[in-house]
């Protein structure tokens, strides 16, 4: 954590965009995230587990503390915010009509976070540039406990199959698998990663991911997690609704039994699924490519 910074050692910030209703954006940041992690928060304070939320915070390893914590993003600065010089990556600098603000030092956070800035700029950038594709119908799910029951594997969730082992294998044998994403891809079972028609990997991400992707898109909040107080917290609150959003459709078209949460089945077995599944899946990939446009212009101000 950065030294607190003296009254005469900050330098002027002309550039910066002053924020002076920081405290009210910050606030309704922090409600704004209690709203989303409600269902969540209940959960753990009855002491469950939740199938499909607590995903939200293990996989992408975080704390409802953290999302409710605001930041104003690069390039602005929080007049009378002496409070955030002692925050990680946080700087004073004097106002243009005196007094003093805070505000990302940008140069400190480079030197720690800058490799991460240029892969999250390329990958995000080259995903963004990409047609998405639309016929995976959600099968990365089911390949995942493909023939589980068969070599006596435990599911990665503890809830019933909706249609049992031997349907469940049914539906994946009946379909072509083509999951482009490899963090999906990486949990399929070594029966299921065989019949992948593609083969992704962690060093051909940045070739290979595309926008139609679930879980690509959910990954945005994992990138505005990385980029940490350079992300508004605006955006950061955004990619984690949309990536709530798609885990419980993804869910739903899983092959799992969500009925105790109150989530109706995708059933993408069926034709009517099917359809269902993608009408959902080109609404989140329209919401991800805003959400990386924004992403983008982030790591371009920290780069430029």
């Amino acid at each position: 954590m950065p030294d607190v910074l003296t009254a005469t050692d900050h330098a002027p910030a002309p550039s910066a965009v002053v924020v002076p209703d920081w405290r009210e954006r910050a606030a309704a940041h922090a409600t704004r995230a209690e709203e989303l992690t409600a269902v969540r928060r209940a959960a753990r304070d009855r002491g469950e587990a939740h199938a499909i939320e607590d995903f939200l915070f293990t996989y992408y390893p975080t704390r409802v503390a953290h999302l409710r914590r605001w930041h104003p993003g690069v390039g602005c600065v929080l007049p009378d915010a002496t409070d955030r010089a002692s925050w990680r990556w946080y700087r004073l600098v004097d106002l243009p009509d005196g007094g003093t603000g805070a505000t990302l030092d940008v140069p400190a956070f480079l030197d720690a976070r800058g490799d991460t800035v240029r892969y999250v700029r390329s990958l995000v950038g080259a995903t963004a540039g990409r047609p998405g594709t639309f016929g995976c119908f959600g099968l990365h799910e089911w390949a995942m406990v493909y023939r589980d029951a068969d070599a006596g594997r435990d599911h990665r969730h503890p809830l019933h199959l909706r249609l049992g082992a031997d349907g469940t294998d049914a539906v994946v044998e009946s379909h072509r698998i083509g999951c482009s994403h490899f963090d999906a891809y990486r949990f399929f079972t070594p029966e299921a990663r065989a019949a992948n028609q593609l083969a992704p990997t962690r060093e051909r991400q940045v070739a290979m991911e595309q926008p139609g992707c679930l879980h690509a898109n959910m990954d945005l909040y994992k990138w505005c997690q990385k980029l940490g107080p350079a992300v508004p917290g605006e955006l950061l609150l955004d990619a984690f609704e949309l990536a709530r959003d798609i885990r419980y459709t993804d869910m739903a078209a899983s092959p799992y039994d969500v009925s105790p949460y109150g989530v109706e089945a995708v059933q993408i077995e069926t034709p009517g699924g099917k359809a269902e599944y993608v009408r959902r899946q080109r609404g989140f990939a329209e919401r991800a490519q805003r959400l990386r446009g924004r992403l983008l212009a982030v790591c371009d101000a920290l780069l430029a």
